[in-house]
C-alpha cells in the first residue's frame, strides 16, 4: 500500500487493510528473530538490522 493509495477508497477498509499487514509484518519481525538468534546473532546485531536498540529488541523478543 502506498501513501496515494490511502488517500482514497474506503477509510474503513483501507484501515482493515493495514491492521492486517501490521499483524503479518510482526509475526514475519518475530519469526526472523528467532531465526537470527537460532542462527547465532546476537541481539546487538539483531537490533542493528532492525534499526532499534538492543534492549528494545532483547524486551520485546528475549523472553521468547
Amino acid at each position: 500500500m502506498t501513501v496515494a493509495s490511502a488517500e482514497a477508497g474506503d477509510p474503513r477498509a483501507l484501515l482493515r487493510r493495514i491492521a492486517q499487514q501490521r499483524a503479518e509484518l510482526d509475526r514475519a519481525e518475530s519469526l526472523s528473530v528467532r531465526r537470527a538468534r537460532n542462527s547465532g546473532l546476537t541481539w546487538q546485531e539483531i537490533a542493528g538490522e532492525l534499526g532499534v536498540t538492543k534492549q528494545a529488541v532483547h524486551k520485546r523478543y528475549g523472553r521468547s
